[in-house]
């Protein structure tokens, strides 16, 4: 049992907003999973930059130096703005591979939690009341954002357990339920060239849905797809740079409600997760149903 919560939003004014309401819907799912809690938020896209979250297990040592050793090494200014246990790094976009070759030699042991052009990902072992101080995600602007907590069922508890997951640019996925056959889509994906730091079976559906995205599918259509591919029981939301998707198995037997209005999407795992947000009461409130693909773009 975990909780998952989404909100994509219409109305450009509430932007400000985001990191605060998508907190309120999170903590509000806190007794669905106490092990760990994450956040991915969609924010303004920048120029010619791409944005690299990393999370450290050392990060009064590890991030002390790191603006300094990949400016010297990649030749020109690489910002970084550390946030507790996180730093984002502003790459210019044409370099990341060459930062990419640049961790790996000279920060190792550093996780990259996702890149993209708008997505910020955090995630600790914690209660999501305790993650959002950590990280003032409750200040966070932006366009849409998911975010999850954790009940522990397939892998450790543990940061890199922690959901959201991101296997590609600007792409990621929280899950409710379990995957029965993750171990041979993992070692299927494996074969086609996708990379993977866990065991757990979340990792295993969005390296699928990055794996059908690479291939010119539409969120949508890498959505009906994993209908037939994924077994097991699962709610998914997704997001991507510009969208916002929801998708439950052919049972349905995990909870997930929705609530549109003109100014907004919302996802929560129960309804509960939804009563504080604008104009609830005149929102269109539906349960999404089996295997059916739900999505959103700006």
């Amino acid at each position: 049992m975990c909780g998952i919560v989404g909100l994509f939003l219409k109305d450009q004014s509430l932007q400000p907003e985001l990191g605060s309401l998508l907190s309120d819907m999170l903590v509000t799912m806190t007794d669905r999973g106490p092990d760990s809690a994450g956040v991915a938020v969609y924010g303004a896209e920048e120029n010619n930059t791409l944005k690299v979250t990393l999370q450290s297990l050392d990060p009064q040592t590890e991030f002390a130096d790191l603006q300094e050793v990949l400016s010297s090494e990649l030749d020109c200014k690489v910002p970084v703005q550390v946030i507790d246990t996180h730093a984002i790094v502003r790459v210019p976009a044409d370099r990341i591979d060459d930062f990419s070759a640049a961790m790996q030699k000279l920060k190792p042991s550093l996780r990259m939690m996702s890149t993209g052009n708008s997505v910020e990902i955090y995630k600790e072992v914690g209660l999501p009341a305790d993650v959002i101080d950590r990280f003032s995600i409750d200040k966070l602007a932006g366009s849409h954002g998911i975010g999850h907590t954790r009940m522990a069922t397939e892998s450790a508890v543990t940061t890199l357990g922690a959901h959201p997951f991101s296997t590609g640019y600007d792409q990621c996925l929280v899950h409710n339920g379990s995957l029965s056959n993750h171990n041979i889509k993992r070692r299927e994906l494996i074969h086609e060239g996708l990379t993977f730091e866990t065991e757990n079976d979340t990792e295993v559906a969005a390296a699928y849905l990055t794996h059908k995205l690479n291939q010119g599918c539409s969120l949508g259509e890498a959505l009906e797809a994993g209908i037939d591919d994924l077994d097991g029981f699962y709610t998914f939301v997704v997001g991507t740079q510009n969208g916002f998707g929801v998708l439950r198995d052919p049972i349905a037997c995990k909870p997930a409600v929705l609530a549109e209005t003109d100014q907004y999407v919302a996802f929560g795992s129960e309804y509960r997760a939804l009563v504080n947000l604008p104009d609830i009461q005149s929102a269109r409130v539906w349960e999404p149903e089996p295997a059916t693909v739900y999505f959103w773009e700006h």
